[in-house]
C-alpha cells in the first residue's frame, strides 16, 4: 500500500514537473564561464595585475637576493670567521622573516582585491541576468546545473551584453 502510494506521488510530482516546463520558459548561466570570459571580469583580472605587478617585482627581487645570500653561505659559510658566518645567517633570517610578511600581506590584499572586484563582476552579471530574464520573459534562470541542454544555456547571451556595459565606477 505505502509502495503504491509512493508511487504515484512520484509520478504526480514528475507530471508536475513536465507540466510546469511545458508552460515555463528556463534558462541556465554558466557563472563560472562568465568570471572568465566577460569583458568585466577580463577588466578586472587586469586592473589587478596593474595594481599588484610593483609588488610581485619586488617580491621576485626579494626572492632572488634570499637565493643568493643563501648561495654565499653554502659556498662560503667554511672559510668565513665564525662572526662573520653568524652575521651573515643573521642578515638571512632577518630578510627571509621580512619577505615571508610581505609575502602574506601580498596575498592577503590580492585576495582581498580579487573578491571586490569579482564581488562587482557578479553584481554586473546578476543585473544582465535579470534583464534578460524580464526582456524574454524567463520564469526562472539558475547559476549552474549539473547538467544543462545547450538549448537552455544562456551564458552567451549574458557575455555578449556584458560587453556592452560600461565599466563599474567607485
Amino acid at each position: 500500500m505505502q509502495r503504491t502510494l509512493l508511487t504515484l506521488l512520484a509520478a504526480g510530482l514528475c507530471l508536475g514537473a513536465s507540466a510546469a516546463h511545458a508552460q515555463g520558459k528556463i534558462g541556465v548561466v554558466q557563472i563560472e564561464r562568465i568570471m572568465r570570459d566577460s569583458a568585466p571580469a577580463i577588466r578586472a583580472q587586469k586592473k589587478l595585475e596593474a595594481e599588484f605587478s610593483r609588488r610581485e617585482a619586488e617580491l621576485a627581487k626579494m626572492s632572488d637576493q634570499l637565493k643568493r645570500t643563501q648561495d654565499e653561505l653554502e659556498k662560503e659559510g667554511v672559510t668565513m670567521s665564525e662572526a662573520q658566518r653568524r652575521n651573515k645567517e643573521r642578515d638571512f633570517n632577518d630578510l627571509n622573516r621580512e619577505f615571508q610578511r610581505k609575502q602574506r600581506e601580498y596575498r592577503e590584499d590580492v585576495n582581498q582585491r580579487r573578491n571586490e572586484e569579482l564581488s562587482q563582476v557578479i553584481d554586473q552579471a546578476n543585473r544582465v541576468i535579470r534583464q534578460i530574464a524580464e526582456t524574454e520573459k524567463y520564469d526562472i534562470i539558475f547559476q549552474e546545473a549539473a547538467y544543462a541542454n545547450p538549448r537552455i544555456d544562456i551564458t552567451d547571451k549574458v557575455i555578449k551584453a556584458l560587453e556592452n556595459t560600461k565599466p563599474a565606477t567607485k
